[in-house]
C-alpha cells in the first residue's frame, strides 16, 4: 500500500472516530441534563473510548505514515472500540435509570477481546511487513 493511501485511510478513520466522539459527548451531556440530577460516570465519559481507542491510534498512523492494519485487524479493532463505547452508554443509561444489569459487564469483556485480537493481528502484520522489507533490501 502506498504512503498516500495509508495517510488517506488513517485520516478518514480518525475523522470518523472524531465524529463519533463528538456525538457521544453531546449525547452524554444531553442525557445527563435530563437525568434529574442523577450522575453516571459511564454516561459522562462515554466519549473517551472512541477518542482514545479510535482517533488516537489512527491519527498516530497518519503521522507516522505506516502501520495501517489489514482488513481483519481493522474490523476486529473497530468492533472492539464500538462494543466498549456501546457498553459505556448502556451502563450509563442503566445507572441513571437506577437499576443494574449483570450482563453489562459482557460489553467490556467482548470489547476487550475484540480489541486485543485486532491489536495482536495488527502488530503481527507490522512485524511481518518489516521483515519482508528487510529481506527484499538484502536481495
Amino acid at each position: 500500500m502506498y504512503t498516500s493511501d495509508i495517510k488517506k485511510r488513517a485520516l478518514k478513520t480518525a475523522a470518523v472516530y472524531l465524529c463519533v466522539t463528538t456525538f457521544c459527548a453531546v449525547f452524554g451531556t444531553v442525557y445527563e441534563f435530563f437525568s434529574h440530577g442523577v450522575f453516571s460516570f459511564f454516561m459522562a465519559f462515554c466519549y473517551l473510548p472512541p477518542l482514545l481507542l479510535g482517533s488516537a491510534p489512527f491519527f498516530t498512523v497518519f503521522l507516522t505514515k505506516q502501520g495501517m492494519p489489514g482488513r481483519l485487524a481493522y474490523n476486529l479493532y473497530n468492533s472492539g472500540a464500538a462494543t466498549i463505547t456501546v457498553g459505556f452508554i448502556f451502563r450509563g443509561v442503566t445507572e441513571i435509570y437506577g437499576t443494574t444489569n449483570r450482563l453489562a459487564h459482557i460489553y467490556s469483556g467482548v470489547g476487550a477481546l475484540f480489541l486485543l485480537t485486532g491489536a495482536v493481528i495488527w502488530i503481527t502484520d507490522i512485524i511481518r511487513n518489516k521483515k519482508t522489507i528487510e529481506n527484499n533490501k538484502n536481495v
